[in-house]
């Protein structure tokens, strides 16, 4: 029988680098094909490799089981299509999952690297296509991914649940019918844009229904505080005021109709119009001080 030769002799010299980045030989199509013509390890030649890592970190043995084991994670990658991902990410994704699995393995356990490998690249690809099925997580503890992956493979075609069926599924997996119709909720809703496309003729995207920018909790405050100023606020700084500066600054300033001239207030006081102006300024000087000592109350309270 002819001995199989090492992997090393038949990889193209930018295999290596294509094991992070598929899509570096160009297209996936032709990193699929360059890794199903890398030749499979024996039994023994597996075992040395797994040796030489293990007892002396020789990253040359783990190159040749892992460029050995690449088909491996194309064969699991091609099981999640149906999630809607790139199939160069899941294969990249499972790649780093066989190179953890590579790290770790011992061949004095007696088992195959690739059955020990099978779990980490299942890992890693569960991972990602979590992350990125959706913008929102839609499984985040160990239990929802476990339904999460089993509810995607117990109705494939999408289709609503119907009660019996879920029972029947919760009893399969062994968790509450609750947990399952929730998973299902969260696997029937899809991403929505924030903002309507430009085309779009129907512009109420959900960016149409956030709250008023005046409905800020800061803005709602500085205008109950103006409103308490120009209110009872003012009654009372005006308060502070003698009856005459009081009569003059509701003349000038609050009155209904038609304000009064400094000419029409001086002839009433009988004084010049330059005194009425002068009592006036010093009246909207006292207001300013009263009303400036109201608003610190009023955010305190």
């Amino acid at each position: 029988m002819t001995t199989q030769p090492t992997t090393t002799a038949l990889v193209p010299s930018q295999l290596s680098l294509a094991i992070a980045n598929p899509a570096a030989l160009g297209t996936i199509e032709a990193y699929i094909s360059a890794v199903n013509r890398l030749p499979l390890l024996t039994a023994e030649q597996e075992a040395d490799l797994g040796r030489r890592l293990h007892d002396h970190n020789d990253l040359d043995a783990a190159r040749d089981l892992i460029l050995s084991h690449l088909r491996l994670v194309v064969s699991v990658a091609r099981q999640y299509l149906g999630y809607g991902l790139p199939h160069a990410d899941l294969i990249q994704e499972g790649n780093i999952g066989l190179m953890k699995a590579v790290r770790r393995f011992d061949p004095g356990r007696g088992v195959r690297l690739v059955s020990f490998a099978m779990h980490w690249i299942r890992a890693e690809i569960h991972e990602y296509v979590v992350r990125n099925w959706r913008l929102v997580k839609v499984a985040t503890t160990k239990a929802q991914r476990k339904l999460f992956f089993n509810l995607r493979r117990m109705r494939p075609d999408g289709t609503s649940l119907a009660p019996d069926q879920v029972a029947d599924i919760a009893r399969e997996l062994n968790v509450r019918p609750e947990d399952v119709a929730e998973m299902e909720v969260r696997m029937s809703g899809a991403d929505c844009a924030l903002d309507a496309p430009a085309d779009a003729e129907d512009q109420y995207a959900p960016a149409a229904w956030l709250s008023d920018p005046g409905q800020e909790p800061a803005e709602v405050l500085a205008r109950q505080q103006m409103d308490t100023l120009q209110g009872q606020g003012l009654q009372d700084a005006l308060a502070t005021l003698d009856a005459r500066s009081q009569h003059i600054m509701r003349a000038r300033w609050l009155a209904d109709d038609k304000a009064a001239t400094l000419h029409e207030l001086a002839a009433e006081y009988g004084v010049s119009a330059e005194r009425v102006r002068q009592i006036e300024a010093a009246a909207l000087k006292k207001l300013r001080v009263a009303l400036e000592g109201q608003a610190p109350d009023f955010q305190a309270a």
